[in-house]
């Protein structure tokens, strides 16, 4: 049976002990290529069916880029819908760098609620089950969408805890897409904070997530 907490601990919403830093702020760079449509999708599967999705959109106004995140899960047994969960989040990079983020998360009836803003010394955490702390400067949320994202610390956007994983570069394979297409793309294997593998393809960028559960896989297969 799905495990809902080791769910959560596992590849979609990750937590570690915050710890503190202050520095200048780092230099803006280019942005990744914004993905076709403006949007990634997922299909999230667990033990052959379908558990939900994970959908990622992007707007840009002026400078302004903003990143609106939509999780909804549900692992039903039989007839009955076992726990429920959704995840909502609006990230917003201002000049190439990243500047807030908003969450809320309903956690099968626990809610979560955390924000992010830059100031002139790091970026500033706080939510409703987290002490407010202070993250180092090229901190970015664990929305994944940005590669960059695998050379720095991280901050569940769930609970607003920050991370330091460990990544591997594991090379270029070919992973599934929705309706039984491929897609080659570099595999990366996340270890210590977080227990996990994503994929990122040239063309179509985040393009897969994976992580072991009770010995079965919880997949991310893009949307083609």
């Amino acid at each position: 049976m799905l495990n809902r907490r080791r769910l959560i601990a596992g590849g979609l919403m990750l937590a570690a002990l915050p710890r503190f830093a202050r520095a200048a702020a780092p230099a803006a760079k280019a942005l990744p290529p914004l993905p076709p449509g403006n949007r990634i999708g997922f299909d999230v599967i667990y033990d052959g069916s379908k558990l939900g999705t994970h959908v990622l959109t992007f707007e840009t106004a002026g400078s302004d880029l903003a990143v609106q995140v939509a999780v909804d899960l549900a692992y039903d047994i039989g007839p009955v819908t076992v726990f429920r969960y959704t995840h909502r989040a609006r990230e917003i990079w201002r000049d190439g760098a990243f500047a807030s983020i908003e969450s809320a998360t309903n956690d099968d009836g626990d809610d979560y609620q955390v924000a992010g803003n830059r100031d002139a010394a790091g970026i500033e955490v706080s939510g409703n089950r987290l002490t407010s702390y202070l993250a180092p400067v090229d901190t970015l949320p664990a929305t994944h969408w940005n590669r960059d994202q695998l050379s720095v610390p991280w901050i569940n956007t769930q609970t607003g805890a920050l991370m330091r994983p460990a990544v591997a570069d594991k090379g270029i394979e070919s992973v599934p897409l929705t309706g039984g297409g491929q897609v080659n793309a570099r595999h990366y294997q996340i270890s210590g904070d977080a227990q996990l593998d994503m994929w990122y393809a040239d063309d179509i960028g985040w393009a897969g997530l994976l992580f072991v559960m009770d010995d079965s896989p919880i997949r991310y297969v893009r949307q083609g």
